[in-house]
């Protein structure tokens, strides 16, 4: 009789993680059920949204329920280590992190990873709603990074900085599925997370007052707001030339298109006062506490060095669309190693920069310096740190860390 292989799955005191070690089970799998706590400071969770000692416990009467084994693992120092610390340098640098996609490469399919393969496991699972997919190129074996069956959910943009190695150890159980199936799978099943909610914010720590999280570290400090007018002519170098072929443009020429600009006190007009241009990202709208502008204010700049934000009315303002982005060689990141780009090569692919964006054409052109990401339409609020994704329909092929 074969030996029935083993999988870890990352039970997360949610109904998706919950779901997902029941298909495991149906499907023949051994399961442990594993439960993260990544997180020790209550002070900055809203304690009755997503408190991990809740969670911990669903995980486990959940575990019970499936009849699966349980246990409880602390990697709140390697965490912080990782994710807490690289988000505190990121905001103080007037970078926008990502810690979800850096958790998932750093945490569930690297920390987590490694303790579930001292449990003798074949695989990790996870609730994420994606998919696997699997070809074979020259007698080898290439893994896909497939979109969710669940337009609405879909979280492959999460893990959009996974290597083929990790693809290899995880499953997604839930991935073919929409929301309301799993729902209906766990009220079935009579799991206690049938109807619990989805857990918001940050990865495994709950929902969290980010201006109370960043102050732990990065002190209120106060500073100018600039006005940016739409008609500074320094803006005109995000248009792209009309009628060049983008693939005939010089590292200069697309660099005046794809890198932020950088303003200066003298260019606009004193709108009010921040509390720090590190609490700001580009594309935010909230919290600047402007009043009277008429049109909408938006962030399309912040100078966290000398602490000044730099703003531009209405959602047409030339400093906040942008047609293109770069990528520097060593933020480039290809799922798919195969159909990685040589120094001068060109390829067409969709591309999204956040979350549950429309995926949108876009022209991703190698030079020795980077990768340049040309959008079909201009796109609000491209903020250094955040992270681009390139598809080929549903499957990601790779990923960046936008300069």
């Amino acid at each position: 009789m074969q030996k029935k292989k083993r999988v870890v799955v990352g039970l997360s005191g949610g109904v998706d993680s919950s779901v997902a070690a029941h298909l495991l089970i149906e499907q023949g799998y051994e399961v442990i059920g594993m439960f993260m706590k990544n997180w020790h400071d209550e002070s900055v969770t809203i304690s009755n949204e997503c408190p991990w000692m809740e969670d911990s416990t669903d995980a486990m009467l959940v575990a019970e329920k499936l009849g699966i084994p349980f246990q409880a693992i602390d990697l709140s120092v390697e965490y912080k280590d990782r994710i807490v610390d690289y988000m505190f340098s990121e905001y103080k640098a007037g970078r926008t992190p990502n810690p979800d996609i850096l958790c998932n490469r750093e945490i569930k399919f690297d920390i987590f990873l490694k303790a579930a393969e001292k449990l003798k496991a074949d695989f990790v699972a996870t609730g994420h709603y994606c998919q696997r997919g699997e070809i074979s190129k020259v007698g080898k074996t290439v893994y896909q990074l497939l979109a969710g069956a669940d337009p609405n959910k879909d979280q492959s943009y999460f893990l959009c900085q996974l290597d083929q190695n990790q693809l290899s150890k995880a499953l997604f159980p839930i991935g073919h599925l929409q929301k309301s199936e799993v729902r209906e799978i766990a009220k079935s099943l009579d799991l206690i997370t049938a109807d619990k909610k989805d857990s918001q914010g940050l990865c495994f720590i709950g929902k969290v007052r980010l201006p109370d999280f960043l102050q732990q570290q990065l002190k209120p400090k106060k500073g100018k707001i600039i006005d940016i007018p739409a008609d500074l002519p320094m803006l005109q170098k995000y248009a792209v030339p009309a009628g060049i072929d983008l693939e005939d443009l010089s590292s200069e020429e697309l660099d005046n298109i794809a890198l932020p600009l950088s303003f200066n006190e003298n260019q606009g007009k004193v709108l009010g006062e921040h509390n720090g241009a590190h609490f700001f990202t580009v594309g935010q709208r909230k919290g600047l506490k402007v009043g009277g502008t008429g049109l909408p204010l938006f962030v399309i700049a912040t100078d966290t060095k000398q602490n000044v934000i730099y703003t531009g009315l209405g959602e047409t303002h030339p400093g906040l669309l942008r047609h293109a982005l770069f990528v520097k060689n060593e933020e480039v990141h290809w799922i798919r190693e195969d159909l990685k780009l040589s120094n001068g090569e060109v390829a067409t692919y969709q591309a999204r920069i956040r979350y549950r964006q429309p995926l949108v054409e876009a022209k991703l052109i190698q030079k020795e310096n980077g990768l340049y990401v040309f959008f079909s339409t201009p796109q609000k609020g491209i903020a250094a740190g955040q992270f681009v994704a390139w598809y080929d329909g549903e499957e990601c092929i790779g990923s960046g860390t936008i300069a």
